[in-house]
């Protein structure tokens, strides 16, 4: 994996604005994504986990500034592009692309597969005629394992597979650098997801891409993805290597994802409960006090009510917020001094 940061998230945090009352001049705030940083680098896979509502979307679509930032930084590539606009954000939109969840809705019923994809090609490419747009349309589609004849039909005429493959090929057009991969294969039949993310394994080999990738298939993003982060409510908690998150996790949430990864062996899979974590995801609107997890945490201490935990290292690729492993580390070193 390479050295060269591509991608810093600095306390970046996104809120919506709900009205509420009767002409609407109160307004609710929604905590989508609270304060969230990290890194990602030059053609690694990071994956991005976390229940349905954490905030993983809306932190990708901020990424890709389909959403402006609230708070903080994105920098892409040494540049500030939290907040630029127009011909400035312009040359980041060919450099960053996003496939979408849901390959049913996100391409154009009325458009041909050609129109599709050629669209970014007519905005941003170098081609300078229409039958060289058209020639790399065979060629993005040739990529993706569909024909040459597919480029004249429409999306309905192809299966939820298929679609996607258009949209990672729409994706790939303006030969981007950075992909947000946003629960590419949530939408698809299981026999169909392992082809696609294998699919996407080589484009990035072949064109040198580097994914966020954000999934809630646990064993899919650990196949897949170099590093590791988990969300909860719109906070990071958990950030490390593939395999240290899932042979050493630490959070009591990331215990609780890992533990309802099925297990293909009858005889294992006997012996391992899944955890069941208690009551239902508190609501962004008003997120408890101190840390966001300890109404459902089997191990909430006073101290979680109080203060919100802070990321902090347990070794060199491998940081956790949480009061316990704070505390056991603290512990840890007043018995070594």
């Amino acid at each position: 994996m390479s050295t060269d940061k591509l991608l810093e998230l600095d306390n970046v945090t996104k809120y919506f604005y709900k009205p509420v009352g009767l002409f609407g001049r109160k307004k609710q705030t929604i905590q989508s994504v609270d304060h969230v940083s990290f890194d990602i680098f030059r053609h690694e896979t990071f994956g991005l986990v976390g229940e349905s509502g954490c905030g993983k979307s809306t932190l990708g679509r901020t990424i890709t500034r389909l959403y402006e930032p609230t708070e903080g930084r994105v920098v892409y590539d040494g540049t500030d592009i939290s907040h630029l606009t127009g011909p400035q954000l312009l040359p980041f939109r060919k450099r960053i692309q996003m496939i979408f969840q849901d390959p049913y809705a996100s391409l154009d019923a009325r458009m041909t597969v050609m129109d599709i994809i050629r669209e970014a090609l007519d905005l941003h490419s170098e081609l300078t005629t229409k039958e060289a747009r058209n020639q790399r349309v065979y060629e993005l589609l040739d990529h993706v394992g569909l024909m040459k004849e597919h480029a004249n039909r429409y999306p309905h005429e192809f299966s939820g597979g298929q679609r996607q493959r258009i949209g990672i090929a729409r994706a790939l057009a303006v030969n981007p650098e950075f992909i947000v991969c946003d629960e590419p294969i949530s939408a698809l039949d299981v026999s169909i997801q392992a082809q696609v993310v294998n699919m996407l394994e080589d484009l990035q080999r072949e064109f040198g891409l580097t994914y966020l990738f954000i999934a809630h298939d646990l064993s899919m993003v650990r196949h897949i993805s170099n590093r590791i982060g988990v969300m909860y409510l719109g906070k990071l908690v958990e950030l490390g290597d593939s395999e240290e998150i899932y042979q050493n996790h630490l959070h009591p949430y990331t215990e609780a994802l890992l533990s309802s990864v099925p297990v293909p062996d009858p005889e294992v899979a006997r012996g391992s409960e899944p955890i069941m974590l208690q009551g239902d995801i508190p609501s962004p609107i008003d997120p408890p006090s101190g840390c966001r997890f300890r109404t459902r945490c089997p191990y909430a201490m006073g101290i979680c009510a109080e203060q919100e935990p802070s990321l902090c290292q347990v070794g060199s690729n491998h940081a956790v917020a949480c009061h316990k492993v704070s505390s056991a580390i603290e512990e840890k070193k007043e018995v070594t001094e």
